[in-house]
């Protein structure tokens, strides 16, 4: 494909969990390479193995067997702290829920993933927060508080956050599976400009038209890579002009 190195590799992947006296086999031998740049879609229903292989490529879990190899890293080697630097120095979570703090202003939240950066000063935090913001167009929003804030919003914030560390991938778990369709083609033109500056994503999501956004799409059931597709990557600002205006209610 690319005489780049992968930025993420997964050899041979199994995880298995204890059920009782059952053994569930979630993830059953899966392979695949993400190259940097690359903006790639993981898709599967409901027992496909999608949250099991989330949970790993987020360094959260640990495979049963085989490789997984982060940035050169062979992660599944790595102790639970090691983990965590991982966790925060190379990846950026998004995730379906926001999971940002209520209580805390916009730019606060950006700027969390730093504050476990000792050779971060306050100063520089809060420029990297606010830069990430200006990409996502919330700088204006950035001492509202989340109820302050739409849906859509939240989620930009979510996405600022997540770019803050510059990590080397950006994983999003279902990215836009609380907004309206017009709100999610929004969040996936932020995620296609950030491709086009050169950021690696892996957006998991159940949604076909939302794989369309993407240049890639990796499809597994029964924890198995069932599809491993390329396809010419649908433009989300035509696809969000196309929809019907949004209905006015007096």
């Amino acid at each position: 494909m690319t005489d780049k190195l992968p930025i993420l590799s997964i050899e041979n992947l199994r995880r298995d969990f204890k059920m009782g006296s059952e053994t569930v086999h979630a993830l059953r031998g899966v392979s695949f390479d993400i190259y940097p740049g690359e903006f790639v879609t993981i898709m599967g229903t409901s027992g496909s193995g999608k949250s099991t292989m989330l949970n790993i490529l987020g360094c959260m879990d640990k495979p049963t067997s085989g490789h997984y190899i982060l940035d050169g890293e062979h992660t599944e080697r790595l102790s639970r702290d090691a983990l965590a630097r991982i966790r925060g120095q190379k990846i950026g979570f998004v995730f379906q829920n926001y999971n940002l703090l209520s209580r805390t202003t916009a730019i606060e939240n950006v700027e969390l993933p730093l504050l476990y950066n000792s050779g971060v000063s306050s100063a520089e935090r809060h420029r990297r927060a606010l830069t990430a913001l200006e990409m996502v167009g919330l700088a204006d929003r950035m001492n509202h508080l989340p109820s302050q804030l739409s849906g859509g919003q939240q989620q930009r914030v979510a996405i600022a956050r997540a770019l803050v560390n510059d990590p080397v991938i950006i994983l999003a778990d279902e990215a836009t599976g609380n907004l309206d369709t017009r709100t999610s083609y929004e969040i996936m033109m932020i995620f296609q400009e950030l491709h086009r500056q050169g950021k690696t994503i892996a957006f998991v999501t159940h949604e076909p038209d939302i794989a369309t956004f993407s240049e890639r799409t990796i499809t597994l059931r029964d924890g198995l890579v069932r599809k491993d597709e390329t396809h010419e990557m649908q433009d989300a600002k035509a696809a969000f002009d196309a929809l019907p205006p949004p209905e006015v209610f007096e």
